[in-house]
């Protein structure tokens, strides 16, 4: 058979990247060895830059019927300073979802189907079919299926990328380590983080009356964090006594799944192939934004593609913008991540800075759209903003992060 597209991977980047070249008339095959639905290690939040991208593509009342409850706030907890607030909007929407994956990556690739894609489960790569240094389709076994691109979308340890030898830069090592569970009767409507040294937690509600709970402990700790990891995980939270508290009456209703993953920008395009999603680009998971990115990064790639194969652009110039665009645009937030992500004290100038923020309600609000996805750390943490901010609270002393025994 010969294709359009074809997709590697039907999860969070594969199934939107699939549908929407479907909907442009391209004739696409997805494939994934999975079987759906099923789960896979998440971060769940799907911030307000994805939730207009669901409802853009017609598919977040779908995600609504299977009750996963909205998040309104955010709260970022750095012990004596509380930052909290609401997300600026996006194309109208405020609100953040955190669905298991299960639903999520079903109604994503129901999307997909229902766009004309055609959609094979259980299906597993055997090889990427390559003439004259050029992609040309996939090997199963002793089937053969041609397109005149092949889009890896199957995440950080892609096929696709490893058989087109592609080079990491601006790669960052794993970070943080991290476990999470779902408790019940555990009710919340905020993405809380807690932010400790050499610790971090976080909670979002999620389907079926759950509560998805996360720890992480510097990467440097993993083996001792591994050797117990409930009583570690139960330890972590009593920094926070008030939310441990809260665990402390509630229901664990799952395993701790866990694992650690080092960050990377990729080139995410060659003769014949391109990288979406995980694929191409990964950060640590502590601000939440895989799944959100990779909608961006769906979206920015199918453009990119759909002009090369009606319009007539030529390809390197056309995956070159996308390609551009993606670091340029995701450059602030992933080395603000990173920063996040090394469970250190911030830096003084953050410690003041975070202290001007406090109950300043404008500001807190910007600050939880830079988690969000609404707002990029690059205008977040600019001269004039900065300035901002510190001319407001001039008149109002708050509390400091420094000497405060965190």
């Amino acid at each position: 058979m010969s294709y359009d597209a074809i997709v590697i991977g039907t999860r969070a980047a594969g199934s939107p990247t699939a549908m929407l070249l479907a909907r442009k008339g391209h004739h696409v095959l997805a494939v994934d060895r999975a079987t759906f639905p099923s789960d896979t290690l998440s971060t769940h939040v799907v911030h307000a830059p994805g939730v207009a991208a669901l409802k853009r593509w017609g598919l977040l009342d779908a995600l609504l019927e299977s009750g996963c409850p909205a998040i309104t706030r955010y709260r970022l907890d750095f012990g004596p300073i509380v930052i909290s607030g609401t997300t600026q909007p996006v194309e109208g929407t405020i609100a953040a979802y955190a669905p298991r994956r299960t639903v999520l990556d079903a109604v994503l690739l129901a999307g997909a189907r229902e766009a004309g894609v055609e959609v094979r489960e259980q299906y597993n790569v055997d090889e990427l079919l390559v003439e004259d240094g050029r992609v040309v389709g996939i090997r199963s076994g002793q089937r053969e299926d041609h397109a005149r691109i092949v889009i890896g979308a199957d995440g950080r340890n892609s096929q696709v990328a490893k058989a087109v030898q592609v080079v990491d830069y601006n790669s960052k090592p794993r970070l943080q380590y991290s476990y999470y569970t779902y408790f019940s009767g555990l009710p919340t409507d905020q993405f809380e983080t807690f932010i400790r040294p050499d610790r971090g937690f976080a909670c979002a509600p999620t389907n079926d009356g759950q509560t998805m709970v996360v720890a992480g402990w510097p990467y440097a700790e993993a083996q001792a964090y591994k050797a117990d990891v409930e009583r570690n995980f139960l330890e972590t939270l009593q920094l926070a006594p008030d939310f441990a508290e809260r665990v402390a009456n509630a229901k664990r209703e799952a395993p701790f799944l866990g694992g650690a993953v080092p960050s990377w920008f990729r080139k995410p395009y060659g003769e014949g192939w391109a990288l979406v999603g995980d694929a191409g680009y990964n950060k640590d998971p502590i601000t939440a934004q895989g799944i959100t990115d990779a909608f961006v990064d769906a979206e920015r790639c199918t453009d990119a593609v759909h002009r090369w194969l009606r319009e007539g652009k030529e390809f390197n110039e056309v995956m070159g913008v996308w390609h551009r665009e993606r670091d340029t645009n995701h450059m602030p937030i992933y080395e603000f991540t990173a920063q996040l992500a090394t469970l250190r004290l911030p830096p003084p100038e953050m410690q003041q800075l975070l202290g001007a923020v406090h109950g300043n309600q404008h500001a807190m609000d910007a600050f939880v759209s830079v988690i969000s996805g609404a707002v990029s750390p690059a205008d977040y943490f600019s001269e004039a903003n900065v300035g901002s901010i510190f001319a407001a609270s001039a008149a109002t002393a708050g509390p400091a992060l420094a000497g405060s025994g965190r």
